[in-house]
């Protein structure tokens, strides 16, 4: 009507010009309306007919007026779409082509023409697409446009949660082209032969990519010696080679629930550099001493060797060998694997009470493992306790990883480093008024320590609840990975730099060469790039999102089935909002929201409460961060991979004020 009148339009201009402007995210609801975020206490409404110009999501400029007596904001500017490149499935109407995005919060098909390669007459319904946004009406443009770029894989395609996920990070769905040979690349290294030795590999049962394998012994001191021997994969691959800068381009090895994407060829990873029993291979190795009280010595040595393992072991045998003796149904093949099982057994109980008492360590929580049958369909969630033998290879990789972030910050001064500040310095304050409030000692001072943070963690440990743990993240640093050293807070560690999985991670590549040159007796070495650290860290983000999906595609399509049932299940509490609690069922794993409104029927008497990581009624405090509770599955959303859960104790309101 504004464009066709040219009176009304400048007499719209002319009151717009008046009004003030606010800058937020827009937030869609199911009912069509939605609302302006300004901030975490500003929310605007955004009334149905203004909905249709933006998208969830959408960063925008909006007019502030008042309608009806009450505020409203008028989507004007957009700051930042928030569709750029998405996933999303085909729909067609009126025999025309549309693109519904794969986003919990965006219901409506957006019109959609194919990029040209791509014909639409091999597009079905429900398909899923790879799509970009073209046009955006807060663009100026009359309504919104994407544009299909690639079909990823057919709408009833049983493998659809791998691909589509993998789409969406735009991460590779397959290992990298192999060579046609494999020379070895020596460096002018001498390697030790140890292939006497009896090194073992400890990992789970179906692994093929075994990239550590340790030896250790006792000494006169009541201490230990060790040697960690690590797949080397730089002995194959050069710096300057094409699938050098593949295996940068990925970062790490894929690890997704049923399946994994390598990040180096197969044939090397589960082959040529895996550490299989009786098989010679080439290895970096380091060799440093443990003190019986768990310190590790200063005088870590890195060489190049050939081993062999003498026994490809798995988890749980060993662990039920150290807890049951000879009434264990696996024994050891040979007393000297025997004996192996037995010294790192000790050298573990060393190391872990070292860090217990000097360091962080953090509660064991179970590993959830997918079962799928050869037609891709979850047949059972089996969950993994860490036990004893877990805690052994733990040890050994972070005793070996210490050695190697001292080694190359004393002779570089970089590397490949990963670090973490601790709490966020503009939080210090808080986080001491916080542990002061739970009768806990704390000064800012000695928080910004690795000293100090590290003694905060074991106090945290040591309590009944996880509750106060649970409120102090919110103020802590993200772990990052850089090319200086720095202390890692988080475990309590003045320096830490991986290098035990080459074969997995790219940055342990880095370290392998550099401590090659080490080796080498060189005194100088080429830094890493400034932005390889960003570069890992982004890939790392990527790969945890895209497992996550995976896990919660999985989970709806075996669970589905428990909405009818009503199974009980135990979940605990890891993030409460203003909207409800988010919990983790312990059975399995899977995650689940539970809306304020199944809580408590009346939504003036709760409060849930970000802050302070509470849930209260009637002002009384009824559930809290860390805590464990009886639910049962009230809903699967399929489209979105979500689960709504219930606690089977729901608070209602009594007859009388029903009535009322």
């Amino acid at each position: 009507m504004f464009q066709d009148n040219p009176l009304l339009a400048q007499l719209k201009q002319q009151i717009q010009e008046t009004l003030p402007k606010k800058e937020g995210q827009v937030k869609a609801t199911e009912k069509g309306f939605g609302f302006l975020e300004v901030d975490d206490k500003t929310s605007l409404f955004i009334p149905p007919p203004y909905m249709k110009k933006v998208l969830h999501g959408d960063r925008v400029e909006a007019f502030v007026r008042t309608e009806k007596d009450r505020e409203v904001a008028e989507p004007d500017t957009l700051v930042e779409a928030s569709l750029d490149r998405f996933i999303g499935r085909v729909q067609w109407i009126r025999n025309r082509l549309n693109v519904v995005p794969d986003h919990p919060q965006m219901k409506d098909a957006l019109r959609a023409k194919t990029q040209r390669g791509l014909s639409q007459d091999n597009l079905k319904e429900g398909d899923w697409v790879v799509a970009s946004l073209i046009r955006h009406p807060l663009k100026g443009d009359d309504n919104f446009m994407c544009q299909a770029s690639e079909k990823i894989t057919d709408a009833d395609d049983k493998i659809a949660p791998w691909w589509v996920t993998l789409a969406k990070h735009n991460l590779p769905n397959q290992e990298p082209a192999p060579k046609d040979e494999w020379p070895l690349l020596e460096q002018g290294l001498e390697r030790r032969d140890l292939t006497d030795l009896p090194f073992v590999t400890i990992d789970s049962e179906s692994t093929k990519d075994m990239d550590d394998a340790l030896y250790v012994k006792a000494n006169a001191q009541g201490g230990f010696t060790m040697t960690v021997a690590i797949a080397d994969p730089t002995a194959y691959i050069d710096a300057d080679e094409a699938l050098d800068k593949v295996a940068r381009d990925r970062g790490f090895t894929i690890y997704l629930p049923g399946r994994n994407i390598p990040m180096l060829p197969r044939d090397l990873s589960d082959d040529l550099c895996s550490l299989r029993a009786n098989e010679k291979r080439p290895a970096l190795c380091c060799t440093f001493n443990i003190a019986a009280d768990g310190t590790i010595a200063d005088d870590a040595e890195f060489f190049s060797a050939w081993i062999q393992s003498h026994g490809q072991l798995a988890y749980d045998k060993v662990s039920d060998y150290i807890e049951q003796g000879e009434q264990a149904a696996w024994q050891p093949e040979t007393p000297a694997i025997a004996d192996q099982i037995h010294q790192l057994h000790q050298f573990a109980l060393a190391r872990i009470e070292w860090r217990e008492t000097h360091a962080v360590t953090f509660p064991d929580r179970p590993d959830y493992r997918f079962e799928l049958s050869e037609d891709n369909d979850v047949i059972a969630i089996h969950t993994d306790q860490r036990r004893i033998a877990n805690r052994i290879v733990e040890e050994s990789m972070i005793s070996a990883n210490i050695c190697a972030g001292r080694k190359l910050r004393d002779a570089f001064g970089f590397g490949i480093f990963n670090t973490h500040a601790g709490f966020n310095s503009e939080k210090l304050d808080d986080v001491v008024e916080l542990v002061k409030a739970h009768d806990g000692e704390a000064d800012s001072e000695s928080l910004a320590t690795v000293e100090g943070f590290s003694a905060l963690r074991r106090w945290l440990n040591s309590l009944d609840t996880t509750y106060l743990d649970n409120r102090l993240r919110r103020f802590q640093a993200y772990s990052e990975i850089g090319h200086e050293p720095a202390p890692h807070y988080a475990m309590g560690l003045d320096v830490y730099a991986t290098w035990t999985s080459p074969i997995r991670k790219y940055g342990d590549m880095i370290n392998h060469r550099l401590l090659k040159a080490i080796v080498r007796g060189e005194t100088e070495a080429n830094a890493p790039a400034d932005t390889v650290g960003e570069e890992l860290a982004g890939h790392r983000k990527h790969h945890r999102m895209a497992e996550r999906d995976v896990a919660d595609w999985l989970y709806t399509r075996l669970l589905k089935p428990e909405v009818e049932a009503q199974t009980r299940y135990t979940a605990e509490i890891f993030d409460i909002n203003r909207a409800g609690m988010r919990v983790r069922l312990l059975e399995n794993g899977a995650p689940a929201f539970i809306p304020s409104s199944l809580i408590m029927d009346n939504k003036t008497r709760i409060a849930c409460d970000k802050e302070t990581g509470t849930v209260t009624i009637d002002g009384n405090i009824e559930f809290k961060l860390g805590d464990s509770l009886e639910v049962i599955i009230a809903d699967i959303k399929e489209t979105t991979r979500s689960i709504v859960a219930k606690p089977t104790q729901v608070f209602t309101l009594p007859e009388a004020s029903q009535s009322e």
